[in-house]
């Protein structure tokens, strides 16, 4: 099979796997960063610095969210160029993207790094583990840019329909951190900073590997960075600002959340911190769908043919609660063996152990939430998207998390989250089936804008 699909014809469902399965691989390596630091900080250095890791996590992940959520919108607008046969619209875009995300990504990283200490005491971070996490998160921010611009040379191939190559990315990296994980940390004695530095290094030959691999081999319409037109950082704008929006909206309720857990201690935030990379396992097949039908629908709509568009949303969704329902048997039942891999502190495995039977079974309530947002992003709902981010989780998850878990204790904090779950999907079904997606054109009405404001311009 061809590394690179044409969405606008062929068998969806068929298409639907073999696409999805190289994101599903791909993420399942992404999220493995995590989990191999977790293991090796939690067994060679224990709770503490599990802890610390568990804190920073979001932190980084709230930093990057909004560059994250601007590289999002480059599926749309590129899936949707590649869907019209756009070619010159499609090198513009790109390099329009390169440029303003290199600048966020740079600016974010020196922003965390500054902020560092505020951010962590406006968490509560406990006193015993406060240096620690401070050192960890510090580290971190200094990688950014390598953390993004591989991610984002992935985002650019799914977006024209390649989900293979991206995983040579990311395995490499993840291969690396292996190795050098344990022997910066123990052998070279460097604690926590030594995980720290090597997801650093790991991230820096990835995305250098990505560069030379996409200019040197790959059909990747890459040019050397030049000022974007008007119209390109219009568009980036408009899409790019409501979509990081929304991924700031989503890791700043994950951080909201983890406050609420520090205030239960430290081996209730260790505990949750093993938890969570669990469950981003259980949750990588709604990650994956969301991406795959982004790009399937985004080509469709691109070339008008909406009724395939009808089709990936019914297809992603029969998809993502068949796959969703097996994985959340299975961690339902490994669960207190998993959590075991990362810590054998008796507490934190109990609190870990709980939380992942309660909330495992509502993940595909939340598999729903990413292939209907997917497609409807597909179209350049991105304000419509974000509005709904912020009822799911700052209407939603976090208000029900706190009362949950003032009402049962810490074991509340897994029945908060997962009804939230339900709910939100809900809103989401709501809007895909009434909203006004499908009227939204991103690239007429903005390209008609510019045009009106440089003529404007001229007569005055």
């Amino acid at each position: 099979m061809d590394k690179s699909y044409d969405f606008t014809q062929g068998n969806i469902a068929k298409q639907m796997i073999y696409f999805s399965l190289p994101i599903f691989l791909t993420n399942l390596l992404q999220t493995s960063y995590q989990f191999i630091d977790s293991i090796w900080v939690g067994n060679l250095l224990g709770a503490n610095a599990l802890g610390a890791i568990s804190i920073a996590a979001p932190v980084i992940f709230t930093v990057l969210s909004f560059i994250i959520g601007v590289n999002s919108a480059t599926l749309t607008v590129l899936s949707q160029r590649k869907g019209a046969g756009d070619d010159r619209g499609l090198i513009e875009s790109l390099n329009a993207f390169v440029v303003a995300l290199t600048i966020l990504s740079i600016a974010f990283g020196i922003i965390g790094y500054i902020f560092t200490d505020p951010i962590l005491r406006f968490l509560g971070t406990p006193e015993e583990i406060f240096d620690s996490t401070k050192a960890y998160l510090r580290i971190n921010f200094l990688g950014i840019l390598f953390l993004f611009g591989y991610n984002f040379i992935g985002t650019v191939l799914r977006a024209l329909g390649d989900s293979k190559t991206p995983i040579r990315f990311v395995l490499f990296a993840v291969l690396l951190n292996t190795v050098i994980d344990p022997l910066f940390i123990s052998y070279f004695d460097w604690g926590i900073e030594g995980a720290a530095y090597a997801t650093l290094l790991s991230q820096g030959a990835a995305f250098l590997y990505g560069v030379i691999y996409s200019v040197w081999k790959s059909k990747v319409p890459f040019t050397i960075p030049h000022k974007p037109d008007m119209k390109e950082l219009k568009r980036i704008s408009k899409l790019g600002i409501p979509a990081g929006l929304q991924m700031m909206t989503v890791s700043a309720g994950v951080t909201a959340i983890m406050g609420i857990v520090a205030s239960f201690g430290t081996q209730v935030v260790a505990g949750f911190g093993a938890a969570q990379r669990l469950d981003r396992i259980i949750m990588l097949p709604a990650f994956t769908l969301g991406a795959a039908v982004n790009s399937m629908a985004g080509q469709n709509i691109g070339s008008r043919k909406w009724g395939r568009v009808s089709d990936i949303s019914k297809n992603g969704i029969i998809l993502i609660l068949t796959v969703s329902f097996t994985i959340s048997a299975i961690i339902f039942l490994s669960a207190e063996s998993m959590i075991r891999l990362f810590i054998d502190d008796p507490e934190t495995i109990a609190f870990g152990e709980s939380y992942l039977k309660t909330v495992a079974f509502f993940y595909p309530f939340l598999g729903i939430n990413f292939v209907l947002n997917g497609v409807v992003k597909a179209a350049g709902a991105m304000v419509q998207v974000l509005i709904l981010n912020i009822i799911s989780f700052w209407v939603l998850r976090v208000p029900l998390t706190y009362f949950f878990s003032r009402w049962l204790g810490a074991e509340g904090i897994a029945y908060g989250i997962g009804v939230s779950f339900i709910i939100s999907s809900i809103f989401a079904i709501a809007y895909y089936r009434f909203g006004k997606w499908r009227d939204i054109e991103i690239f007429d009405e903005i390209d008609e804008e510019v045009e009106e404001g440089v003529l404007e311009g001229k007569k005055a």
